[in-house]
């Protein structure tokens, strides 16, 4: 199978994963995932319907309107991809706009212009809300038309909502089975590895886990993906633990990218 590449840059993106995710996944007629991000799982993986859920608005709003209104939204896109626009200026004043933005149409523009432009596939928000990524500083971003069409037509198969997780296991049916691709239990407390904490804390962990394991006891599986370290396999006892490397990609410098192992941990429903 060929894989398909997320039309956004994502922190902790599971492209990387497909292979061992698909063959951990069991089947069923819906594949719910409380933690959408860019959506690799989706779009590489073969179902009858999706609910596709993640806690970040922006992203869920891009999502539908791509859904729903793809030539539009595309041709306007392409036109924030200009060499006068890859310039630290002019991605600050867009930083600006995106943050003043309550036109959705507008404001899901400029976050997929932001994310492309910005460093490293960050997204990040400060306490007020307000996006605050730096400039990336790349020679030409990429203007993923193909991987946004691709996106487009099969986001005919689902629906997004912009939930919280709890509320995504609340709703639980039996045709369905769960991926959740929470951010990441840190390596340590220090460093860049807490960069997906959004907010994301370690009850949240623990939460999630029994959620999972609640789900899993009502004939509902869930497979968990996270870091392999002894929290996690605390939290995922009685799961079927399976570890993968993957090679993480959030320092820029590609000597500094190193093997990280991962738990994969199926609830069998």
């Amino acid at each position: 199978m060929t894989k398909t590449r997320a039309f956004l840059k994502w922190a902790g993106g599971k492209y990387g994963l497909i292979e061992s995710i698909n063959q951990r996944l069991p089947e069923a007629r819906e594949l719910v995932e409380p933690f959408m991000g860019a959506g690799s799982v989706f779009l590489n993986s073969d179902f009858e319907s999706y609910l596709l859920a993640d806690i970040n608005a922006d992203l869920i709003h891009l999502y539908q309107l791509l859904k729903s209104q793809p030539d539009v939204f595309i041709r306007e896109a392409a036109t924030l991809f200009t060499p006068s626009n890859n310039a630290k200026d002019a991605y600050y004043d867009h930083r600006i706009a995106f943050n003043q933005e309550r036109d959705r149409f507008r404001r899901a523009l400029l976050f997929l212009y932001l994310n492309r432009h910005g460093y490293n596939g960050l997204c990040r928000y400060n306490k007020s809300g307000g996006f605050n990524v730096p400039f990336g500083s790349y020679k030409k971003p990429y203007f993923p038309e193909k991987e946004l069409w691709f996106f487009a037509e099969k986001a005919q198969k689902a629906t997004f909502v912009c939930q919280g997780y709890d509320q995504v296991f609340a709703d639980a049916k039996s045709d369905q089975v769960f991926y959740c691709d929470p951010p990441y239990a840190p390596l340590s407390t220090t460093g860049f590895t807490t960069y997906a904490a959004n907010g994301f804390t370690l009850d949240d962990q623990a939460i999630l886990a029994r959620l999972a394991r609640e789900t899993a006891s009502a004939g509902i599986s869930v497979l968990v993906s996270n870091h392999d370290i002894p929290l996690t396999r605390e939290l995922y006892r009685g799961a079927d633990l399976q570890v993968v490397s993957v090679k993480r990609t959030i320092s820029r410098n590609s000597d500094n990218r190193k093997k990280v192992d991962e738990l994969l941990a199926l609830f069998k429903g």
